[in-house]
């Protein structure tokens, strides 16, 4: 089989209910990450836009003060030609660079002149700094001038000296004395800004916006991620459960299953006899049902929709009542009892009691002999104790630390009644331990709290 088939296959397989869960994780985690990175990226370009507007416009009005302080300095002669000694005189034009450019005559008619555009190669340069701070091309100069002589209005832009440096134009057109209101600009003023620092500042927070911006979305993934994780996460602890009480169920009804087949073929060859086979199939229905049952419990209990139908009862009493109703089957079971009142489930308390001395009967001695078992009912304090012990084997210690953990019990079996026990005891706040009896056997510890309610509900 090529690798482009097997691709193939592995893509058209479907996906398992615990991976589709994990795809949906995946899929909120990018939706949410994509969100922010959206919602982080708009406020980050209006911000670096909004510092790249707001220190050109501060720029724009110093430079447009001086200028029209200088444009104050400005004189026409009696013949209407500029007159610039005053200002050349008055203000140094070398530093920041001032130039100043006319328009020359034009011999059409107003009406004609009205339309007429100044090309920057038509103004005519009046004034030039010798030696400026900001040495710019003349063109670049001349275009500013002309852009405020034909748009009647200070324009500013941007340019690059002739090293290559950043810098700003601004230009201001002026007017003759005692102009119409309609009348063309004479000429315009144009100075030029260094924007070196500006523009470096201006980098500089372009790059921590940009690097913060990242982190917040990276963050934000990490956010999502944990959040789209508590999300799914109940409905990833609801597949295990299913596929948990799918796996106990499996295992637990293989092996009956098995008998039961078994003995219906023995049945219909008629190789033994039907009472004996009727009475094992009898034992076989029972036990699967107890194992039925003890399935839903556990699953019940693990998915927290086994309500504890809590109320007060004999503690002693229950016990006495389940070790009556145990199968001896020539085994012996002695009780001790001290009064003891506990609030409690009464159903899930007596299969918890019943688990243990069951588990206590079946693996609590060696083969051929009958069990011995005690049970004590006697109160600790604010609690009420049930100890199962037996004069069996014990605990082997290679199953002592997972011992009531489903399929373990005390000789090597699998089996649901520890386990079943164990959940009763933590679902009404209480505890369930093991160790070793006083005589060689093993010894169980049910503590259940006597007072008002149970402190938690599975």
């Amino acid at each position: 089989m090529t690798g482009a088939v097997r691709g193939r296959l592995r893509r058209s397989r479907p996906l398992t209910p615990t991976a589709r869960v994990r795809r949906l994780r995946r899929r909120i985690t990018l939706l949410f990450t994509l969100t922010s990175a959206v919602g982080l990226v708009a406020m980050a370009v209006w911000a670096v836009r909004g510092d790249d507007g707001r220190w050109r416009d501060q720029l724009d009005r110093t430079m447009s003060a001086d200028t029209n302080w200088a444009l104050g300095l400005l004189e026409t002669d009696e013949d209407g030609r500029l007159d610039a000694d005053v200002l050349l005189d008055t203000a140094g034009t070398a530093c920041p660079p001032l130039h100043l450019l006319s328009v020359p005559p034009d011999p059409a008619p107003d009406a004609a002149r009205a339309g007429h555009r100044i090309a920057p190669a038509d103004l005519v340069v009046e004034h030039a700094p010798r030696t400026p701070c900001l040495t710019v091309d003349g063109p670049a100069v001349r275009r500013a001038a002309a852009s405020a002589v034909n748009a009647d209005e200070e324009r500013s832009l941007d340019g690059v000296t002739t090293t290559g440096e950043p810098v700003r134009l601004l230009a201001l057109p002026f007017y003759p004395p005692e102009a119409e209101e309609d009348a063309r600009p004479q000429g315009a003023l144009v100075t030029v800004a260094d924007t070196a620092a500006q523009q470096a500042d201006h980098r500089r927070l372009a790059g921590r916006v940009t690097g913060g911006c990242a982190l917040l979305v990276c963050l934000s993934a990490l956010v999502g991620h944990l959040l789209s994780g508590r999300a799914v996460r109940p409905a990833l602890e609801a597949l295990d459960r299913q596929e948990s009480f799918l796996a106990d169920a499996a295992h637990d009804l293989r092996t009956p299953a098995a008998s039961l087949r078994t003995l219906a073929e023995t049945a219909l060859r008629g190789d033994t006899d039907s009472t004996d086979v009727h009475r094992r199939t009898l034992r076989l229905a029972e036990g699967m049902g107890a194992l039925v049952d003890g399935l839903l419990t556990r699953a019940r209990l693990m998915s927290g929709t086994a309500v504890l139908a809590a109320e007060p009862l004999r503690l002693d009493q229950l016990v006495e009542a389940v070790v009556e109703d145990a199968p001896a089957d020539g085994h012996r079971v002695t009780v001790r009892a001290q009064e003891a009142v506990v609030v409690a489930d009464p159903d899930l308390v007596r299969r918890a009691v019943a688990n243990l001395v069951g588990n206590a009967l079946v693996h609590g001695h060696a083969p051929g002999t009958p069990a011995e078992v005690a049970v004590t009912v006697a109160v600790e304090g604010a609690s009420a104790t049930v100890t199962v012990e037996d004069a069996g084997p014990g605990l082997p210690p290679e199953v002592a630390g997972a011992l009531f953990d489903r399929f373990r019990s005390g000789s090597r079996s699998t089996g649901l009644g520890l386990s079943i026990a164990s959940w009763v005891a933590h679902a009404h706040g209480g505890s369930l331990t093991a160790g070793p009896g006083r005589c060689g056997g093993a010894r169980f510890v049910l503590r259940l709290p006597s007072g008002d309610r149970p402190a938690a509900d599975g």
